[in-house]
């Protein structure tokens, strides 16, 4: 039989696990063409980078706004608009660290196309959720056609990880070099 002393050195893992596994509740803002944070973290520099090829977006570069979550930030995944899902794309790869750029070419990733409410396919914007060094883990609850709500769950990526939004033509980024919330911070708006 294990002694109490050797439960409470598994105490501080156990007490960890619960706090990364957190759900809280969220407000998402209300307002026409508004593209929150899909994920809780720190907001990258902004980069112009072409879309994952296996979401059909085309070769054109695109704004792409990425959130490196370290293991202490919140990690369920929620939906940027509303909108219908137009491709999910599953792609094995590597584990680099998550905050490197090549991690959203190289790593491990569940790659989503999102056709917000009353917009045309130009307007497609992508979410790409990516495993990171320590994550092994992508699970995306989300089924091709389903339509989804901005601020709804719709996943999470276990352990340290990083989040890539691919921002379609004609939109206006807001958010820049600071720490955001899944759901509740504005990232971006379209026109």
């Amino acid at each position: 039989m294990l002694s109490p002393w050797a439960g409470l050195a598994f105490a501080p893992f156990t007490l960890w696990c619960i706090a990364f596994f957190r759900d809280p509740d969220r407000v998402t803002p209300n307002g026409e063409g508004l593209i929150v944070s899909p994920a809780d973290g720190k907001l990258l520099p902004i980069s112009q980078v072409v879309p994952p090829p296996e979401l059909d977006l085309g070769a054109e570069p695109r704004l792409r706004l990425s959130i490196f979550m370290d293991v202490f930030n919140v990690h369920v995944n929620r939906m940027p608009v509303d909108g219908q899902i137009m491709a999910l794309k599953y792609k094995k790869g590597r584990f680099f660290n998550a905050s490197f750029d090549k991690a959203s070419e190289h790593n491990e990733r569940m790659s989503i196309r999102i056709r917000g409410k009353q917009r045309e396919a130009a307007d497609d914007l992508a979410v790409v959720q990516i495993a990171g060094l320590v994550a092994r883990r992508i699970r995306c609850d989300l089924i091709l056609g389903q339509h989804v709500r901005r601020g709804e769950r719709f996943g999470i990526i276990r352990f340290g990880s990083r989040l890539d939004v691919y921002l379609p033509p004609g939109t206006i980024v807001l958010a820049k070099n600071q720490r955001v919330k899944a759901g509740e911070t504005v990232l971006a708006k379209f026109l």
